[in-house]
């Protein structure tokens, strides 16, 4: 079960976290781990028009990038201890790389996995860069490197 108020400090509703468990948090290692649930509902595969050797029902592959935006989400958190309600936001700047290994099924939740490889901090801004690896089972789903942006935001305006 997460945690109330890390859910309620998020950008997105539980409709766009889409992570229902956190099951690991490596400060030392930069490192969390969460699982997300796969099932015919979740936003984009909802509307796919499935045929069984065509195009199987699977996980979209543009929810599996918002996905990455959701670990970065958890990172900051729970690792650089960023609070959006204390002002701080980030975005995606750059996908350096992205690969989709397999299609990702029904029903058996992924593990996904994302860590800081680097980062340049100043008192109102982290640049990030992280790498992901998502898995259903013993599957590579997905794996990436990208760059966030998390910016203090002032109320001054």
């Amino acid at each position: 079960m997460l945690d109330p108020i890390f859910v309620a400090d998020c950008p997105y509703g539980p409709g766009g976290l889409l992570i229902d468990e956190v099951l690991e948090v490596n400060a030392e290692q930069s490192m969390v781990r969460v699982q997300m649930p796969a099932h015919a509902e979740l936003p984009l595969t909802r509307e796919q028009r499935n045929h069984p050797v065509r195009h199987p029902q699977h996980v979209s592959g543009g929810l599996m990038v918002h996905m990455t935006g959701m670990v970065g989400f958890v990172h900051a958190y729970y690792v650089f201890g960023l609070r959006h309600t204390e002002g701080w936001v980030g975005y995606g700047v750059r996908i350096h790389h992205a690969r989709f290994h397999n299609l990702a099924q029904m029903e058996e939740p992924l593990v996904l996995k994302g860590w800081c490889t680097h980062s340049r901090k100043s008192p109102a801004k982290i640049l990030a860069r992280y790498s992901f690896e998502f898995t259903q089972g013993s599957k590579l789903i997905y794996e990436g490197d990208q760059t966030a942006l998390w910016t203090k935001l002032t109320t001054d305006k």
